[in-house]
């Protein structure tokens, strides 16, 4: 009661008294404290939703792909390291572009030996990659190991939350099939 009082009497009106009670500017106050994290946490949803499903669309297309290795159709037809890209890219969802896949198909001598991992993304002058995959498809009964890179597109979201994993503000998407050709 002595401060409603003081705070009449500073103000010289009633209106030192409405300003002391008034909330209406308070849900601004608490959305600039909470707001940041809000949308920090909004963005890095979506982004990591979107990372999740083109990787589910990675893994589809090369298990797609694999299957023409595996059951020979690609050794029979002759395929060259394009052609097989080509019937790749045939298989991918349509929000997956061919132009930042990358295809390596090697060979093992025994599942234990196949090489599973990952490559360095390394990037020449001009911007572009500059790996060389391998295409050899095998033979009948080979062990094959078909692996597929996608280079996707990532935003750096706020309060310093990122998926980026090469230089150059892209996410390395990796599928791998590892398989023994069928005998044909």
């Amino acid at each position: 009661m002595v401060w409603v009082k003081l705070t009449s009497h500073l103000s010289g009106s009633r209106l030192g008294l409405r300003l002391w009670h008034d909330r209406a500017g308070a849900a601004m106050v608490e959305f600039a404290l909470v707001g940041p994290a809000f949308i920090a946490l909004i963005v890095a949803i979506f982004q990591t939703t979107f990372t999740f499903i083109a990787g589910q669309g990675l893994e589809t297309a090369t298990e797609a792909s694999a299957r023409l290795l595996m059951t020979g159709q690609a050794q029979s037809a002759s395929y060259t390291a394009d052609q097989f890209k080509t019937a790749a890219c045939a298989t991918l969802p349509p929000y997956l572009s061919c132009n930042n896949l990358y295809i390596d198909v090697t060979t093992a001598s025994s599942f234990s030996s196949a090489s599973l991992a990952a490559p360095t993304i390394t990037y020449d002058s001009s911007g572009n990659v500059s790996n060389s995959f391998s295409y050899t498809p095998g033979s009948s009964g080979a062990i094959v190991v078909v692996r597929f890179f996608y280079l996707w597109p990532t935003l750096t979201g706020p309060l310093g939350f990122s998926l980026v994993t090469t230089g150059k503000s892209q996410h390395l998407l990796v599928a791998t099939a590892l398989m023994k050709a069928e005998g044909y």
